[in-house]
């Protein structure tokens, strides 16, 4: 005979655990807090130890508690799938946690065709500006960064790097006063900076231009939250913007942006493409990851 914890705390502890937060847990299953903290309590007593702790205002895991974690994270994950499959319809619907950059000007004008070759499966995009816990509480596939997680199988799509593009009015008027070679100046004092101040690794351009050893004044830059802004700032030829090369590979076509012939920043950071090892063992998953990774080799990885 098994000698389990109640299921329920479980599930509860397992949502506390994900969010670190008892609140959103409590949100998230329709509970009070109260209710949370006393399906935690009532775990760890069964158990005899403590599976959360304080540090300031932060709620941690203890070392037991993030083994418990990982242990009923599986098993709940599994017990998922195995609903999946049992519910056809369900099995054919995928979620993927993707970046909005990404979404937008690369995997949404391709998922017509993947549309043609699996007309049973239907993808469900969930926008995300970082990486995602991964978590089949979160998406069944995930477009994220290098993430070392057990039992997550994932591949690189694209490397990312940076390149500078602007319209191409700008792109004419840059060339009377820095030649029809548009050579990089020795100065970008004169130039308007479309910049992208990202979380812990601060703005674009700043690290451009520390690759290429120029002078920047931070009065230069017109900054943005995000890329897709500096992106379509550029189109609308108010300077000059950073952005990932196959980002921007359709407005460039479209005659929409110029590629400036100056060094491109790269950047050590990579898309890739992931989900659960055995989840690849689903007709539909396996189907979506032989999509995109044909995608990415075709467009010139």
């Amino acid at each position: 005979m098994r000698k389990l914890p109640p299921l329920r705390a479980l599930q509860v502890f397992e949502a506390a655990a994900r969010h670190l937060h008892f609140s959103r847990a409590a949100t998230e299953l329709c509970l009070t807090q109260s209710a949370v903290s006393h399906q935690v309590r009532s775990l760890e007593e069964h158990l005899g130890q403590p599976l959360f702790s304080r540090k300031g205002r932060d709620l941690l895991l203890t070392d037991k508690g993030q083994q418990l974690f990982f242990g009923v994270q599986s098993a709940l994950d599994g017990l998922d799938s195995l609903c999946r499959q049992f519910n056809e319809v369900g099995n054919r619907e995928l979620r993927l946690a993707v970046y909005s950059s990404f979404a937008v000007k690369w995997l949404i004008p391709r998922l017509s065709d993947f549309r043609r070759q699996h007309p049973g499966v239907r993808i469900h995009l969930e926008m995300v500006s970082g990486d995602p816990q991964i978590s089949d509480q979160v998406a069944d596939m995930f477009i994220c960064g290098v993430q070392q997680h057990k039992g997550f199988w994932q591949t690189l799509l694209r490397p990312e790097r940076l390149i500078p593009v602007c319209s191409p009015t700008l792109a004419q008027m840059l060339t009377s006063t820095l030649g029809e070679s548009l050579t990089l100046p020795d100065s970008l004092d004169s130039l308007p900076l479309l910049s992208v101040d990202e979380v812990d690794i601060g703005p674009d351009w700043q690290r451009w231009t520390e690759a290429q050893q120029i002078p920047l004044s931070s009065s230069q830059l017109q900054s943005y939250s995000h890329v897709l802004l500096a992106i379509e700032a550029a189109i609308a030829g108010q300077g000059v913007a950073l952005a990932c090369d196959f980002i921007v590979e359709a407005d460039i076509a479209a005659g929409k942006l110029v590629a400036l012939p100056w060094p491109a920043l790269e950047t050590g950071f990579g898309f890739h493409f992931g989900c659960r090892e055995w989840r690849l063992n689903e007709p539909a998953m396996a189907a979506f990851a032989r999509w995109i990774q044909t995608q990415a080799t075709v467009d010139g990885i």
